[in-house]
């Protein structure tokens, strides 16, 4: 029994990787293609594009999934019509948040939205009640364990000279901040001196940062989680900040 009972659970956490993978790659695939339809199927010209393009580079996805993806973005082949909305609203602990979809149809993703946040001890906003205290930037984090030679100095010299506008020096690695416009620049120099980053995407950081503690920390996990399975959901930003004991307490629930 031991044995198909092992493989039982290996057969679960596959299906529970392949079903992250699908809605990764549906994510990545809706990205591409509302960049082509925006600003066209060019990288070089359109740096939305461009990044979406490295995102699916991260995945593996097959070339021939993300060139469908650019043809039906740019009209070259039929496909269904996404529209790019954002969500603004409140999670458990005055947490502010922003969920950002692609959907073909914003009736049904904004009622389903406002259901996951009401469940979860939410609720929706209005449009820019929470929008301005985010700015969108691009963003990489460089762990120290990957990258045991590289100093703030010598990460400095290569980011900057890049494009990077900051470079900040937490515990565990360096958080690299620069414009949008910057970011691809800055994530290809970064690579090209062979330095290992765990996380590189243009996304919208906190101003300003609301500490969640006790029980809420717990709910609030839970409902960004639900809230990311979501089909049209593409991003969630939120400006939370839970310590490393709430998190490991939340955890062990």
């Amino acid at each position: 029994m031991s044995g198909h009972n092992k493989w039982a659970k290996v057969k679960h956490v596959k299906a529970k990787m392949d079903a992250i993978k699908g809605r990764q790659f549906t994510k990545v695939i809706k990205e591409i293609t509302i960049a082509a339809r925006e600003g066209g199927g060019d990288p070089d010209a359109n740096p939305r594009l461009r990044t979406a393009l490295q995102a699916a580079k991260d995945v593996n996805m097959p070339k021939d999934n993300i060139e469908r993806a650019i043809k039906k973005g740019t009209g070259e082949l039929e496909g269904v019509s996404y529209e790019d909305v954002c969500y603004e609203g409140y999670a458990p602990g005055g947490v502010a948040l922003m969920v950002r979809c692609l959907t073909d149809n914003t009736n049904r993703t904004v009622a389903e939205i406002n259901k996951i946040l009401s469940k979860g001890g939410g609720n929706m906003g209005v449009p820019g009640c929470v929008s301005f205290m985010f700015e969108t930037k691009g963003y990489l984090f460089v762990p120290s364990e990957n990258n045991p030679e590289i100093t703030e100095e010598s990460l400095m010299e290569v980011a900057l000279d890049a494009g990077a506008e900051d470079i900040k020096a937490l515990d565990d690695g360096f958080e690299v901040t620069s414009e949008p416009s910057a970011f691809s620049e800055v994530r290809q120099a970064i690579e090209d001196k062979g330095i290992k980053f765990e996380e590189a995407k243009v996304t919208n950081l906190p101003k300003t940062l609301v500490k969640v503690t006790g029980g809420d920390v717990s709910k609030l996990l839970k409902l960004i989680d639900n809230l990311e399975d979501h089909d049209d959901v593409q991003d969630v930003y939120s400006n939370h900040e839970i310590s490393d004991e709430d998190m490991e307490a939340a955890f062990a629930e």
